[in-house]
């Protein structure tokens, strides 16, 4: 589907062989249970889904070993010290990216619950709009770092490399080629909507980590 739609998409898993997929199995199987205690029992939930929240403090940039934390975080840690970035599979895979503060708004407004109107829905909680493909968010970092005095040395040092997915996370690894969330009842329930573009919040995140360059650089020198 071009957008997950959680009332009408079709659920669809990789093979046995790919462990990678118990992740999603685990909360797909969690979202059930919860919706069918909803319908036979009246338990009052609300679930929401996330899509790749991104801000600063997510993970740390001092950490160099490949995985250990989520892409942007991790591509940031090899530009500040001069690192190759490794594309799994060319980089093709597309991410919809949400920054932190529309996803806490978001958030913030199903606790508060007004009207009882979040009672026994599913949201899902993401930003159509940011929809780019793990190569052209390499190349978006690269080029944004190029633009400030504590990143510029070291990323003009980057070269993007392709590698296969079995290379890099090992044979049970499969991915999602596409992640767009259908918000339209989040959008119209809430009286949200994403706002912050993915420009912005590559800033924001860039600004927020200046102070630790030195510190990230230091594990190679």
């Amino acid at each position: 589907d071009d957008e997950f739609d959680s009332d009408a998409s079709e659920l669809v898993l990789g093979p046995i062989g790919k462990p990678r997929w118990i992740y999603a199995c685990a909360k797909q199987l969690m979202d059930r249970v919860i919706h069918a205690y909803g319908m036979q029992e009246g338990l009052d939930y609300t679930l929401f889904r996330p899509f790749n929240w991104i801000g600063a403090g997510l993970d740390s940039i001092n950490t160099p070993k490949e995985g250990s934390s989520r892409v942007i975080t991790q591509f940031l840690g090899h530009i500040v010290r001069g690192e190759p970035i490794k594309l799994v599979d060319g980089g093709t895979q597309k991410r919809t990216f949400t920054y932190i503060d529309d996803g806490i708004a978001a958030l913030m407004k199903i606790i508060a619950n007004g009207g009882g109107v979040a009672g026994g829905k599913i949201y899902n909680i993401g930003n159509p709009r940011n929809n780019y493909s793990v190569r052209e968010l390499a190349r978006m970092m690269l080029d944004l770092a190029l633009t400030y005095p504590e990143y510029r040395e070291s990323a003009a040092k980057v070269k993007l490399v392709e590698t296969t997915a079995d290379a890099y996370y090992g044979n049970g690894y499969q991915d999602v080629q596409n992640r767009v969330p259908k918000i339209d009842n989040t959008c119209a329930d809430l009286d949200w909507q994403p706002i912050v573009t993915m420009d912005e919040s590559l800033r924001h995140i860039f600004d927020a980590y200046r102070g630790q360059v030195a510190e990230a650089r230091a594990l190679v020198d």
